[in-house]
């Protein structure tokens, strides 16, 4: 008869899948053949190992046949165009998490594989999700305002979200479904290397720098960022925080707060905004 495991082990158990999806490693399987406990100090820190230690060697060995998968399809390809159509054939019809049941579209990415400055949104809205394309509707109208502003154009950014399929009622993504989504994009960023990724909203902000600040505690500078198991000849990209463009649509005051984000951008970058014609 199959054992069940004990509430505190279960708990241990998806923090650590929480930890593995954290790096990047969402797959797991299932070692069919008996383990030893000494499996577990290959695989769970230690204050996990030694509460498991404490329990029935039923359940210890069903949590030792836990083992991730130690690499993705893309890894040691320095193409980015072919890297993140592995990453997208890869992540196929996705039924990963229940936000499936509700897509016409999976919202994957858009722009130049080899950006050096990336946009990452929350998730798709009800145009994006009929286009299949993020930032397309009016939030994606101000976006490129907003990109065009800064002297670039959309197809030379990279633009992603946070979830890939639309969330009912375009409500804020759950934690899971964050947590479920949010290592292909990892993935995404690893093999665009930008300079500079803009989080555009607290819900993109927070699950990129995993903190639970406030968005206007996360403004106003720069943090360095790089996923896990990336490739280690590239520093990382600087990531700043700004407005989410439905916000502004709501908020048209916070824009010019949005335009001082940029140009914090702009500077590192070395860009220069284009100069106004006479009308």
């Amino acid at each position: 008869m199959p054992q069940t495991l004990d509430p505190e082990l279960r708990r241990a158990l998806a923090e650590r899948v929480r930890y593995y999806r954290e790096l990047g490693i969402y797959d797991l399987y299932r070692r069919e053949s008996a383990t030893s406990i000494d499996v577990l100090s290959l695989t769970l820190q230690p204050e996990i190992r030694e509460e498991m230690a404490k329990k029935s060697a039923v359940a210890v060995t069903a949590a030792s046949n836990l083992v991730a998968i130690a690499s993705n399809p893309e890894q040691g390809i320095s193409d980015p165009i072919a890297a993140l159509k592995l990453i997208r054939e890869d992540l196929g019809d996705c039924t990963r998490c229940h936000l499936h049941k509700g897509r016409t579209k999976l919202v994957y990415g858009v722009g130049n594989p080899r950006a050096v400055l990336m946009f990452v949104g929350e998730g798709p809205g009800a145009d994006e999700d009929a286009q299949g394309e993020p930032f397309v509707g009016r939030a994606g109208q101000l976006l490129n305002n907003m990109i065009k502003a800064m002297g670039l154009q959309r197809e030379e950014v990279y633009i992603a979200n946070v979830v890939k399929c639309r969330p009912p009622s375009n409500r804020t993504p759950e934690p899971e479904e964050c947590e479920t989504c949010s290592p292909f994009l990892m993935r995404q960023i690893a093999a665009i290397k930008p300079k500079v990724i803009v989080a555009l909203g607290a819900t993109a902000a927070k699950n990129l720098l995993a903190m639970n600040s406030s968005l206007g505690d996360l403004r106003g500078r720069f943090y360095d960022f790089k996923p896990a198991g990336s490739d280690p000849s590239w520093p990382g990209a600087r990531l700043a925080v700004t407005y989410h463009p439905a916000y502004l649509l709501r908020d048209p005051r916070q824009k010019g707060e949005a335009w001082k984000d940029l140009q914090m951008v702009m500077k590192y970058l070395g860009i220069e905004p284009p100069k106004k014609t006479a009308g």
